[in-house]
């Protein structure tokens, strides 16, 4: 049966923290659930949870093929997911939030030094491998084209990310969404929002904007247009290529897709694109700089 986002809102609090979490502002809504026969004193019902299994994230997609070329000389030994921040593997952070959010299912889009996300596995043991040998020659949309048929209720992950708030990453989700900032200014990736929130433009630098981190949610319904998307602009648009996997559905053929933004804040996830930026969150590659 197909809820309503406050009822989804309210069964997915009720799940992750007890009915006692209900406030009462959310009373009338609870006692509607309870007479639908989705909710009891207890929290959840089969029926509950059977309403909610349509939402629920069934993989985790993980882009990380390439070759982190600003982050040089420390991706010259390994690839740049794998880089080790403050104790912890920059795709770890990510890793730990999918396993805890109970995703079992969970593929890794692999390239450079491919053989070293290995030793991922003694810690992730249902991890998957797919290979992209032609990372060198392609943006990461060949690595989403390698995988197209993967993305219905998926998670798909930019592996620089180190994420710092992993509540973010949830069991379930309503709508296909990515995580963005709300700012008055960006000049870095950003999207622009109608009042819904639906995403209107993908582009580099605007106002009144959103920042973008590379973190997005794809449901049933959007993963499965995005599998013959994908495969028609790569295929029949060379200049594709040197593009992002995002632009298929928020450049290429935005018309055809209803994607929102899932609003967080520059303290949930940080950001690791240049050796710069690897300093400032971890100063034992400071040694790098001059190198």
């Amino acid at each position: 049966m197909a809820i309503t986002r406050t009822e989804f809102d309210l069964l997915t609090l009720v799940e992750c923290n007890g009915i006692k979490a209900v406030s009462a502002a959310q009373e009338a809504l609870k006692k509607a659930l309870v007479q639908q026969g989705l909710l009891d004193t207890d929290g959840l019902t089969a029926a509950g949870y059977a309403a909610l299994e349509p939402y629920r994230v069934r993989r985790a997609i993980f882009l990380a093929a390439g070759f982190g070329v600003r982050m040089v000389p420390v991706t010259l030994d390994m690839p740049k997911p794998l880089v080790t921040v403050n104790g912890r593997r920059i795709i770890e952070t990510l890793l730990d939030a999918v396993v805890a959010a109970g995703i079992e299912e969970i593929w890794i889009v692999r390239g450079y030094k491919g053989e070293q996300f290995d030793v991922l596995l003694e810690k992730y043991p249902n991890i998957r491998f797919v290979e992209n040998t032609d990372f060198d020659k392609s943006n990461n949309i060949l690595s989403a084209y390698l995988v197209r048929d993967k993305l219905r209720n998926a998670y798909v992950f930019e592996s620089d990310l180190y994420l710092n708030n992993p509540s973010l990453l949830t069991k379930y989700q309503y709508e296909s969404n990515y995580l963005g900032v709300p700012t008055s200014h960006s000049d870095d990736w950003c999207f622009l929002a109608d009042e819904s929130g639906t995403i209107t433009r993908l582009g580099m630098g605007g106002d009144d904007c959103f920042h973008m981190f590379g973190i997005g949610y794809m449901d049933a319904a959007t993963g499965a247009k995005l599998e013959t998307d994908i495969a028609e602009v790569y295929d029949s648009i060379p200049e594709s290529h040197s593009h992002f996997w995002d632009d298929v559905a928020l450049v290429y053929c935005i018309d055809k897709y209803s994607i929102k933004i899932r609003p967080c804040t520059f303290a949930d996830v940080t950001e690791i694109d240049t050796l710069d930026e690897l300093i400032a969150i971890d100063n034992q590659y400071a040694k790098y700089k001059n190198a």
